[in-house]
């Protein structure tokens, strides 16, 4: 068999290529700030716990946590930290949890947080979102226009509280 086209080498990996930093502010709530630093921290112990296996073949998962690494760095570096805890209610703001009813008069609850911390599933959203920018700024008793892909909702501001 011809060796013309096998790399040799001493079994080391390229590093990953760098995961996507966003291009926008990277405002974090207290919350989001401590699990960043708690998700660097299970990281970097995943990482030793990788590295200290007696048969490390398959280096693709080093990679990955170092590759994971260097972009949980590079978002606590960026980080902006706002406490909600210190803001008005007297409107729509990072961090704040806002109760809106639609339409049918159901009620929702959000709140807008950091891009690393957003779950639409627990009604974390962030601030770039269409819903969190129809939402910031507006206060209770307000009807906002959200624009979604499938048409418009109004929603009314009902509540807006502290964490």
């Amino acid at each position: 068999m011809s060796r013309a086209f096998v790399k040799e080498g001493d079994g080391a990996l390229d590093p990953l290529p760098d995961l996507p930093i966003s291009p926008h502010p990277n405002h974090v709530t207290p919350a989001g700030l401590a699990a960043l630093q708690q998700r660097l921290r299970d990281t970097q112990s995943r990482l030793a716990a990788l590295k200290s296996r007696p048969d490390r073949l398959d280096k693709l998962p080093e990679a990955a946590a170092e590759r994971d690494i260097r972009y949980l760095e590079s978002r606590l570096r960026s980080a902006i930290p706002i406490n909600p805890a210190t803001l008005p209610l007297t409107e729509v703001a990072f961090g704040l949890i806002v109760t809106v009813a639609d339409d049918d008069g159901t009620e929702h609850r959000f709140q807008i947080t950091g891009e690393d911390e957003a779950d639409a599933s627990l009604g974390k959203i962030t601030p770039q979102s269409p819903l969190a920018r129809a939402l910031m700024g507006a206060q209770p008793g307000d009807v906002v226009r959200w624009h979604k892909p499938n048409g418009s909702a109004d929603l009314e501001i009902l509540a807006i509280n502290h964490p």
